[in-house]
């Protein structure tokens, strides 16, 4: 802030203000010092991370869900009226809408996020509220002087645009025009009020499209970033945490490479988990999971605010939705593990450190509303049995406290737990292990290659398959001693992802600036008189990509082996994977048997190496 400052200001202004310095110094020399008052605090702000982000089909429905939000411990809401209700009009303006939405905010101590979007239609190129380029820089800049000048008393975080990277925004340079939508809402939100904070955003974790607009000139004009890793969280459902414990680290190293503030605030402002539409147990409980991981993975990492993706609805036609709450107004199980979390972690949780339960079970301590709280859990399909040699309380995600005593045992499954008085002995353990590496992975900052052996069950040696449902598991020998996977191409329910077969590699092989890298498939034909073949589409800084070279199996009944090699990775996970064979002009099947990704000569670590 006193940067920004310090370059808008005259010389003539620095010089009084350096003189004034000097006399305030020399006062203070030959006067008793006195006590400061503390600092006000901004109403507009506070530490919580418990966001809500609410779509645009029930968004009117706010008056109705505040109060439930409220009651939730929510203290964060997205959202605004667009640019074309606020504006209908090049000279009018109609704040009938959004006064509403400020004051029933203020009513619930909810703090709002504006998210500034979309083109009003007569600033549009085509009529309507999506296609670039706008016809004239200043009408942007005038709705954003507008809304602030308005606002500034209830609003601080502005997000610049819904997704630009994605459908919200047609463009043909959308990087370019991505970045002037930034930098004119920065200089302009800047200039009404110093003290607001401006967001860049992308839909999901688009890591590349953050790097090129920064780079196109958005650098220092953005105070904090925001991301939507849907994908992510649909991936620690079959096991991903470790990939998801990685989205705060690349971004930080994204940051850096661009001599951006390393201590940047970064916040989800979309992140949801469908479920059935109408009551559904194990729907519901696999939702309410998700959201507790969603807010707990987030948290540890250092995200400061999680908005969940939303309170009630959208409706998609599908029997699914991400709302907290039903179409009928009754809560959903996500909305009592929301609240139960709220009321355990308190308002302001502190993140101390991890514990590895049980070799394998996650376990992350917080200093919660009245002491210490351990999140745990085990990963998808284990069990893990715990025991403390002092009584503890344990919270399940419907609130209910439950006492264990010590030596009995806990059974962790991959439903959350909160854990209270947690002996001091584990706390200080945990706390000491901040900043360490996540155990549940393993070590692979320094490993040469990592594999995964593909079969009924994958062996995981630093490389996961992602989404194993598009495959299946084929038994090749009469004695069942060793089984592979083949793409399932049959499958109608699959639809066209039968084709596609996902691998996500350990964050600590290959963080953010990992470029070079060679990926080997170990295959055969399913029949060897019939052709089949494959390519490699993978996670570039410009988004996903395809490899050079379509690779068609040799005709036999061997294993046969292909190495891709690449030269502009970018594997921080952008919708959960960082690459697939993608076998869609393939003609028929094949088993695969193992998957390789090996460093280039040049990327590989120390002495240490595996």
């Amino acid at each position: 802030m006193m940067r920004t400052q310090a370059k808008s200001c005259p010389g003539k202004y620095r010089i009084a203000v350096a003189i004034a310095g000097g006399l305030v110094l020399a006062l203070a020399a030959v006067r008793p010092a006195t006590a400061q008052p503390p600092a006000k605090a901004d109403p507009r702000d506070d530490a919580s991370p418990w966001g809500i982000a609410s779509g645009a089909e029930w968004s009117g429905d706010y008056p109705k869900f505040n109060p439930m939000l409220q009651k939730a411990g929510v203290g964060w809401l997205r959202l605004f009226p667009e640019w074309q209700v606020i504006q209908p009009k090049k000279d009018q303006w109609n704040w009938k809408s959004s006064d509403a939405m400020a004051a029933d905010a203020r009513a619930n101590n909810i703090h709002l996020l504006v998210c500034w979007a979309y083109l009003a239609p007569w600033a549009s190129a085509d009529g309507g509220t999506r296609k670039f380029p706008i016809k004239d820089i200043r009408y942007w800049r005038d709705y954003i002087t507008g809304t602030v000048e308005r606002y500034q008393k209830d609003v601080k975080y502005w997000e610049v645009w819904n997704e630009f990277n994605g459908s919200f925004g047609d463009s043909k340079n959308k990087v370019k025009d991505y970045a002037e939508l930034v930098v004119t809402a920065y200089d302009a939100g800047k200039k009404i009020d110093p003290t607001a904070k401006i967001g860049l955003s992308v839909a999901n974790f688009d890591v590349g499209f953050l790097d090129a607009v920064i780079k196109a000139g958005a650098a220092d004009h953005f105070d904090f970033i925001c991301v939507h890793p849907y994908e992510n969280l649909g991936a620690v459902a079959e096991g991903g945490e470790v990939g998801y414990l990685s989205l705060a680290g690349n971004l930080r190293k994204m940051l850096a490479a661009n001599k951006q503030r390393k201590d940047i605030p970064l916040w989800i402002t979309e992140i949801g988990f469908q479920a059935p539409t109408k009551p559904d147990a194990k729907g519901d409980a696999e939702q309410a999971d998700m959201l507790a991981k969603a807010y707990v993975l987030s948290i540890v990492q250092g995200f400061e605010r999680i908005f969940w993706f939303e309170a009630r609805g959208p409706a998609y036609g599908k029997g699914t939705d991400h709302g907290i709450i039903r179409p009928d107004w009754t809560p959903r199980p996500a909305y009592d593990a929301l609240k139960t979390m709220t009321a355990v972690l308190g308002q302001q949780p502190r993140y101390l450190g991890w514990l590895d339960l049980g070799k394998g079970g996650y376990g992350f301590l917080f200093q919660g509303q009245k002491g210490n709280v351990l999140a745990a859990w085990s990963p998808a399909g284990k069990e893990y049995k715990v025991k403390f040699d002092a009584e503890v309380a344990v919270t399940d995600l419907a609130g209910k406290q439950s006492p264990l005593p010590a030596g009995q045992e806990l059974v962790l499954t991959q439903r959350p737990v909160f854990i209270s008085d947690v002996p001091a002995d584990l706390a200080k353990q945990a706390q000491g292990n901040d900043g360490k590496p996540y155990p549940w992975g393993g070590d692979y900052a320094n490993a040469k290659v990592v594999t995964c052996r593909l079969g009924a069950a994958n062996t995981e040696d630093g490389l996961k398959q992602v989404n194993p449902k598009t495959t299946v598991v084929v038994n090749e020998q009469e004695t069942l001693v060793e089984s592979y996977r083949r793409p399932d191409f049959a499958n109608p329910a699959l639809k066209n992802e039968g084709r596609y077969v996902y691998f996500r590699v350990d964050p600590q092989f290959v963080p953010f600036g990992t470029k070079e890298l060679e990926i080997t498939i170990v295959a055969k034909r399913l029949a060897s008189d019939k052709e089949a073949g494959m390519n490699l589409t993978y996670e570039s800084m410009k988004g996903y990509t395809g490899a050079q070279g379509w690779w068609t199996i040799p005709k036999d009944d061997k294993w046969h082996e292909n190495t891709w090699k690449i030269s502009d990775a970018n594997f921080v996970g952008q919708w959960g994977w960082n690459f697939r064979f993608d076998a869609n002009g393939s003609p028929n099947e094949f088993l695969i048997k193992e998957v390789r990704v090996k460093k280039a000569a040049g990327c590989i670590g120390p002495a240490k190496a595996k």
